[in-house]
């Protein structure tokens, strides 16, 4: 759920009307009666919610259905893929629509509330732990017996950014040995500090873009990382995948021989599934076992796995996001902000990236 009962009722103490679609927030354990005690109005479907909307706040894209219903000048607020789908900011900007992208909130201390993308990529780090566990056919801690000693499992989690720092954690608590992986190298501390071990490979490059991301690699670049890390992933128990680039492909970090050099029983799990794979076996949303017995988990959209706490965090991201905004019960944008200016994508009939027509 993009808002929770929880947010809606700040909105509603800023003077600001809240709208939920009816049995929207039942899959998220948020039922109407907890929007109605909040102070919501329930709407009955997806059009008469945004005819009447100012602000349509969604998770993703919002449906046709919905597009069609908004009036020129609404505001939509929403996961919105401007780099990957530039049609798309091109029809909302056509539709007169103001367009806030959430994965576009820039990186600034200020805006840590904000950031969607961070509060997401927690669960699913975490998450992708959890499936991992399930399905290795092994403990993930040492275990002592009276039948003697199990070793414990080897972890080794590919991207440190958010998600994967979040791995990394998760299968240290579980009591695995874990190694993380991250073509930046400023992150080594932080695999540190988690007390998993950091494998160092130098590329000869920098690959941190200004705002904090991995940039991507030349193919040379690429293909250098990928023959040292097959000899790092045939090593490992379980392999998870993070590595992401906005507006792109996700790079592939496995190949279909490191797949076929590892042990039987071995598990991948693809975080970047719904963007191409980490893994170039990866079946988006599908669990597939190769001819030599590793499982890929291809599983896309792991927050919504966890929709209670999902919806949580989203929602006072939207409410850290908006509120500075609101004045009198009206969204007034400020787009001297640069909060604004970095995730304002469309506005006034002009597609604007990076606060640029």
């Amino acid at each position: 759920m993009a808002l929770v009962p929880e947010t809606v009722s700040r909105f509603a103490k800023s003077g600001v009307g809240v709208s939920v679609q009816r049995g929207a927030g039942d899959a998220a354990a948020f039922p109407d009666e907890l929007y109605v005690a909040a102070g919501a109005s329930l709407a009955e479907d997806e059009r008469s919610l945004a005819a009447a909307a100012d602000v349509l706040v969604t998770i993703g894209r919002p449906s046709d259905d919905a597009l069609a219903n908004l009036r020129a000048g609404s505001v939509v607020v929403g996961f919105l893929n401007p780099l990957g789908d530039p049609a798309f900011t091109q029809r909302l900007a056509a539709a007169k629509l103001t367009a806030l992208a959430m994965e576009m909130i820039p990186r600034i201390t200020r805006a840590q509330s904000m950031d969607a993308l961070s509060s997401q990529s927690n669960i699913a780090g975490y998450k992708a732990v959890l499936l991992a566990a399930t399905t290795l056919p092994k403990f993930f801690p040492m275990l002592t017996t009276a039948a003697g000693t199990i070793r414990p499992a080897t972890v080794l989690v590919l991207g440190a950014g958010v998600a994967g720092l979040q791995a990394i954690a998760t299968a240290r608590r579980l009591g695995a040995v874990v190694s993380g992986y991250d073509v930046r190298a400023v992150v080594k501390e932080q695999v540190m500090s988690l007390g998993a071990h950091f494998l160092e490979f130098d590329l000869g490059v920098d690959a941190q873009t200004a705002g904090g991301y991995a940039k991507e690699l030349s193919a040379q670049e690429q293909e250098r990382q990928r023959q040292w890390m097959a000899e790092q992933i045939g090593a490992n128990d379980v392999v998870i995948t993070t590595a992401l680039v906005p507006g792109r492909k996700a790079p592939v970090l496995i190949t279909s021989a490191a797949v076929a050099a590892m042990k039987p029983g071995s598990v991948i799990v693809d975080i970047a599934a719904e963007a191409g794979g980490n893994c170039e076996l990866t079946v988006a949303d599908q669990i597939v076992t190769t001819p030599n017995g590793v499982t890929i988990v291809g599983t896309t959209n792991l927050p919504s796995t966890m929709p209670a706490d999902a919806s949580r965090l989203y929602s006072r991201n939207v409410y850290a996001l908006l509120s500075p905004w609101i004045k009198d019960g009206a969204l007034e944008i400020d787009m001297n902000d640069d909060v604004a200016k970095g995730a304002v994508i469309a506005r006034d009939g002009s597609v604007l990236l990076g606060g640029q027509s």
